[in-house]
């Protein structure tokens, strides 16, 4: 298969909701994904997943639950496994996110913000 560029605003434009991560990409066994964040997240944590959360647009705060991390366009987080984590964004703010296939953006979590079944964008 021939590598195939990627537009990271035209897949943006596409996505009109929030919390709902989709595949972009996929390199040795991972997930990058684009999703837009706005309101407030569950408080979850991934057991055996970390995961990488960067900034394309705007802020968001990353909570834990000793400390806030404020995080803006450029910046990056990595979350370790088993941290417990939940996003904040009180406006909208797009983030690529980078995962091992088959991670649970819920994570150990049911709600109903859960997807299962990501779609490709």
């Amino acid at each position: 298969m021939l590598p195939e560029k990627i537009n990271i605003a035209n897949k943006l434009f596409n996505i009109n909701d929030y919390w709902n991560p989709r595949i972009a990409g996929q390199l040795n066994g991972q997930h990058v994904k684009l999703v837009k964040f706005k309101g407030e997240f569950v408080w979850h944590h991934h057991e055996h997943e970390d995961g990488l959360f960067f900034v394309l647009e705007g802020k968001f705060d990353m909570k834990f639950r000793d400390k806030t991390v404020h995080l803006t366009t450029n910046e990056f987080l990595i979350v370790a496994s088993g941290v417990e984590h939940r996003p904040v964004a009180k406006k909208e703010v797009s983030v690529m996110l980078f995962e091992p296939a088959g991670t649970i953006n819920t994570g150990n979590t049911t709600s109903g913000l859960i997807r299962t079944e990501l779609e490709n964008v």
